[in-house]
């Protein structure tokens, strides 16, 4: 959760508030459904958070999980990937 949290936290700057002004967050609406970004509004951006509770999961997982590689990609030695110690 505290990825997905940390995305909107960064995405939805100056607009945290109203994230339906958000120029970004219209984008990745607009991206995503085709939808134009200058009809995006409070409607749409609930719309599409509630109507797709199963994507937003996911998505929600993949920002943890990305989290989880930058913390690990900091910390090379404790990554499941790290190859053997360089002497």
């Amino acid at each position: 959760m505290g990825g997905s949290i940390r995305f909107y936290w960064r995405a939805a700057r100056g607009y945290r508030l109203w994230p339906w002004r958000s120029p970004y967050l219209r984008w990745r609406i607009e991206t995503y459904t085709g939808k134009p970004a200058e009809q995006v509004g409070l409607g749409t951006m609930l719309g599409f958070v509630l109507g797709h509770p199963g994507r937003m999961l996911r998505f929600a997982r993949w920002c943890n999980e990305m989290a989880r590689w930058r913390r690990l990609s900091r910390r090379p030695a404790l990554s499941a990937f790290a190859g053997p110690e360089q002497e």
